[in-house]
């Protein structure tokens, strides 16, 4: 009696502490959260289930607090435990209530316990883990399970043998991360971020989750849809099935049957689907599976899966031009780059929520992709993209050393050639079912690159389903479906080609630091950094008018820099707590829907001295006021020929030499009938620029252009005379200006 009450008073003991810690447990303090951290709680973290492409209804959560502690990498197990982590957030993050770095030369440990269900008796049990970065060892009761290496795909251990018979189970965790010191594939992480590299990522930052399986179960589910013989091949795995077991399948369409088939094991299931609904970004249509395994007839497990009848590939369009074809139609393709990266989280986002408002907000913006950015994501992510109808250009994780554009491909050792293939092929064996990622890219702007040939060859085999983008920016090797340019602030094209589509990977990276939602206050980087929305929306929408003519010529896709700000980078459409949209998303919205459309034709109005020289009024030194205004008396100013700066200026037609800090220009002209379509700017500026009509300011940048470019006035401009008046601010490098009026048509 004395010894069963010991053992009572022991586990009362045992949940009276987890519960005060459960009390006591907080966010660490970090320097930016955003609004959903206070929705995060130990009783409440991310429990939604977390594989939405094979759906069993009994599992069990392991996310909530663990035991932690960081230690030299060649020590034992602990003896002691520093404290509580919430799982499933980076022990680097705030809401890990732990925010403290690990590195090379330490190992992070985990522990909790977990009871199962009885009603699972006579099952085996599975233990999953969505991602843990980067090489884990998992015990049970004592018992080692096994190795894991890897930062960004699910693996799984059968626990079944390494439970005890009754009580709680322990479970413990040991993982190491050399984060940039190891070749592994690592993504942003560094041990010392700035500019465009970030906090670095260890440990457990996906759910940990158990799923109890029959002794003969479903392993895998991948549909193959093919829209041309309007069929789909499903392919299922199994473990423990007998030869004589199959595989039956139905796949609904709003919750009615409209195919079914079965197969015996290890055989794919093709389904007919007749009159298919296609699976269009504006219209992402998911059909329902329902995948049984059989045993005599009967089933013994079932899982619910989804897809959709959707195809990528490379075609011509009515110019004979190569694209990127969706479901064998030219869609034009534009989204930012996604880095996937959150302030209190890190690697993970706060909730489900969260993770899908990044996505709701991008498709409010008319964004029909997006270029998730060397780190693979959740799959409630690809999920969410699935539902929403996202495109997702995928990129393989980055690691090891880099290449410039002028280099040879990476001599990479034997070791790290085996970790970044192996990990390659487990990204594509994890997400290949979902029908929102319609390329893989293995490289990034030279980032770890090697054998590209042979690797876009074993990509473009091992899944013939996708286009594939040998590297994107700086280091196009000639080979796969594409060829990426990079380029900032843009937009540009490569040139086009007869078997490859060409796309502008990155551009843009206009850059807007937002006080109050900033990572630090030391310097924020962008490629480009503007003082106010007004210029921020100026140019973000300048940048749109120069990609339609691009997209007419031949591009076939463009990825904005980016989705949000990251830690010190600020060249986000949000900022990195999402509470700031920079862009006015009415207009964002028009223009990225005017995209696909012919360009507009500018009509001339005044010209600039481009093509002939255009005579100006200017003076070097600082006018008096009311310069701006068309009475004001430019006599005494100097006469001369446009355009004025520097020869070697890129893009520019130098007439007049300008090789002072400031210069200011005045020349009037005529409009003797009303515009047809939208009045706009012709110019080109090296760099700051103010432009003034009939004393009103029009239009003003704080950058540079390396070509001449469009801009559309918000102003109308009737039949009238009028001044213009100009002024242009050269800090560094090369410096121009010139300047015309357009009358941008819009075809009809």
């Amino acid at each position: 009696m004395m010894k069963h009450f010991s053992i009572c008073l022991a586990a009362l003991l045992a949940l009276a502490v987890a519960a005060s810690s459960h009390a006591e447990w907080k966010p660490a303090e970090g320097p930016l959260m955003t609004r959903w951290a206070k929705q995060v709680s130990p009783e409440n973290v991310l429990p939604e289930y977390p594989r939405p492409q094979m759906v069993r209804q009994a599992w069990q959560n392991l996310n909530g607090l663990w035991d932690y502690q960081i230690q030299p990498r060649d020590d034992a197990e602990p003896k002691s435990w520093a404290g509580d982590i919430l799982v499933p957030f980076p022990v680097e993050s705030a809401l890990s209530g732990v925010m403290k770095p690990v590195g090379k030369d330490n190992r992070l440990w985990y522990r909790r316990a977990f009871d199962v269900p009885g009603d699972w008796s006579g099952q085996r049990i599975l233990l999953h883990f969505g991602a843990v970065d980067w090489e884990t060892t998992v015990w049970l009761n004592g018992t080692k399970l096994g190795t894991h290496k890897g930062g960004f795909d699910p693996f799984t251990f059968d626990i079944t043998k390494a439970l005890k018979p009754g009580g709680p189970q322990e479970l413990v965790l040991s993982v190491w991360d050399p984060t940039n010191d190891g070749p592994q594939p690592r993504g942003k992480q560094v041990k010392n971020p700035s500019g465009i590299y970030y906090t670095p990522v260890t440990g457990i930052w996906q759910t940990v989750w158990l799923e109890p399986v029959p002794a003969a179960s479903i392993a895998v589910v991948e549909p193959v849809p093919d829209i041309d013989t309007e069929q789909v091949t499903i392919n299922v795995k199994t473990s423990g099935a007998n030869p004589d077991d199959a595989v039956r399948v139905t796949a609904l369409a709003d919750g009615k049957p409209v195919a079914e088939a079965t197969a015996p094991v290890g055989k794919p299931v093709v389904l007919k689907i007749a009159d298919a609904k296609l699976w269009w970004p504006e219209s992402p249509f998911l059909y329902d599976l329902k995948v049984e395994l059989l045993d005599g007839g009967k089933p013994v497990d079932k899982v619910q899966s989804y897809f959709g009848m959707r195809k990528t590939s490379l075609g011509k369009d009515d110019k004979g031009i190569t694209r990127l074809m969706l479901n064998n139609k030219f869609v034009f393709q534009y989204g930012p780059l996604d880095q996937g990266w959150w302030p209190d989280g890190l690697y993970t986002a706060p909730t489900d929520e969260a993770l899908r408002y990044d996505l709701e907000v991008l498709k409010r913006l008319g964004c029909n992709m997006l270029r998730k950015h060397v780190k693979v994501e959740p799959q409630r992510l690809y999920y969410w993209c699935d539902k929403l109808g996202l495109l997702v250009w995928q990129d393989m994780p980055s690691g090891d050393r880099g290449i410039h554009g002028d280099q040879p491909d990476l001599k990479r050792t034997p070791e790290s050639a085996a970790i970044y293939e192996r990990e390659l092929k487990a990204m594509i064996d994890a997400f290949r079912v979902h029908p929102c990622i319609v390329m893989w890219v293995p490289f990034n702007e030279g980032w770890g690159q090697f054998d590209t040939a042979r690797i876009v060859d074993w990509t473009k085999k091992y899944d013939p389903t996708r286009v594939v983008n040998n590297a994107s920016g700086w280091t196009d090797r000639g080979v796969g479906d594409v060829n990426d340019m990079h380029r900032y602030p843009g937009p540009g094209m490569p040139k086009v080609e007869e078997d490859r589509a060409v796309v502008l990977g990155e551009f843009g990276g206009l850059g807007l630091p937002i006080e109050g939602h900033l990572w630090w206050n030391k310097k924020n980087w962008g490629y480009r950094n503007f003082r106010s929305t007004e210029d921020l929306n100026r140019a973000y929408l300048s940048l749109m008018q120069r990609l339609r003519p691009l997209i007419d010529a031949g591009l076939s896709a463009a990825v904005y820099t980016q989705t949000t700000d990251v830690e010190g980078e600020v060249n986000g459409m949000m900022t990195y707590d999402r509470e700031v949209l920079k862009f006015d998303e009415d207009k964002l919205c028009e223009a990225h829907q005017c995209l696909p459309l012919p360009p507009p034709v500018a009509k001339t109005v005044i010209a600039t001295s481009q093509q002939r020289p255009q005579s100006w009024h200017y003076t070097t030194t600082q006018p008096a006021d009311g310069w701006q205004q068309p009475d004001f008396d430019d006599s005494a100013w100097q006469e001369g020929q446009g355009g004025f700066g520097l020869e070697n200026t890129p893009g520019a037609v130098v007439r007049t030499k300008w090789n002072t800090p400031d210069i200011w220009l005045r020349r009037t002209f005529e409009i003797d009938k009303p515009l047809e379509g939208k009045p706009g700017l012709q110019l080109h500026h090296d760099e700051d620029v103010e432009v003034y009509l009939n004393g009103k300011l029009v239009f003003q940048d704080g950058n540079y252009t390396t070509d001449y470019i469009h801009v559309t006035l918000n102003n109308d401009l009737p039949p009238g005379r009028y001044t213009m008046a100009v002024h242009c601010h050269q800090t560094m490098g090369g410096q121009y200006i010139d300047v015309g009026v357009v009358d941008l048509v819009e075809p009809k």
